[in-house]
């Protein structure tokens, strides 16, 4: 029988559903064939039987192409489109709300909730001047639409914080008791690690914990 599949390209053509529904599925179960199948279920749009008649050296090739393309690198995505509508990275997270950190500080190590952290840092565009631009107020009632943002955003938003160093909760926390801290100035200071270009660690090695991961 022929099959036909739809594997994708880039990161940008996963979305954080799709594998927030494939880790759920890899929490529960640790049989690798059956793990393959699901993989290849999820990410390429294939019925579960359809999978299964395909050779298995072809498995075997779609399940290393998607597994290189999560543990890719992805850069900060600063805007994006979903749904025809046009989503816009937090420009200036020292103007952060108290609520919307918590939520943040709260969802950003749990994929399960990874949506809600997404819908702090990534909001629809309101108006653009160029490369600056103004995004809607945060809503926490949108989140359940962030499950079908591209995953090279999800990911490359998780980098940032993690390749700055940056640890949310003292910066956020000191910048509520001091007017003159300011989140932008602590990110690219020399005292905090010198900026991005400072930081080296590969996307594996960064965030084995969170499970970017599907080895």
């Amino acid at each position: 029988m022929k099959v036909d599949i739809n594997i994708p390209d880039s990161l940008g053509e996963i979305t954080l559903e799709q594998y927030q529904k494939y880790l759920k599925i890899q929490d529960e179960n640790k049989d690798e064939k059956f793990l393959a199948v699901k993989l290849i279920e999820i990410f390429c749009g294939l019925r579960g039987d359809h999978v299964l008649m395909m050779r298995a050296t072809d498995i075997q090739d779609i399940v290393n192409i998607i597994t290189d393309m999560l543990n890719d690198t992805p850069q900060l995505v600063t805007k994006f489109k979903m749904k025809g509508k046009q989503y816009g990275f937090i420009p200036k997270l020292e103007d952060m709300s108290f609520g919307e950190y918590i939520d943040l500080d709260t969802f950003m190590g749990d994929w399960d909730n990874m949506h809600r952290a997404m819908n702090v840092l990534y909001r629809p565009v309101t108006d653009q001047y160029g490369d600056k631009y103004a995004i809607e107020d945060y809503k926490v009632d949108t989140a359940e639409q962030m499950k079908d943002m591209p995953m090279n955003a999800v990911l490359g938003s998780i980098l940032f914080f993690y390749n700055l160093g940056m640890d949310l909760s003292r910066t956020m926390l000191n910048s509520l008791e001091s007017k003159e801290a300011n989140l932008a100035q602590y990110l690219i200071s020399e005292e905090n690690g010198g900026g991005i270009n400072h930081f080296s660690h590969s996307l594996k090695g960064i965030l084995d914990d969170l499970k970017i991961s599907l080895n």
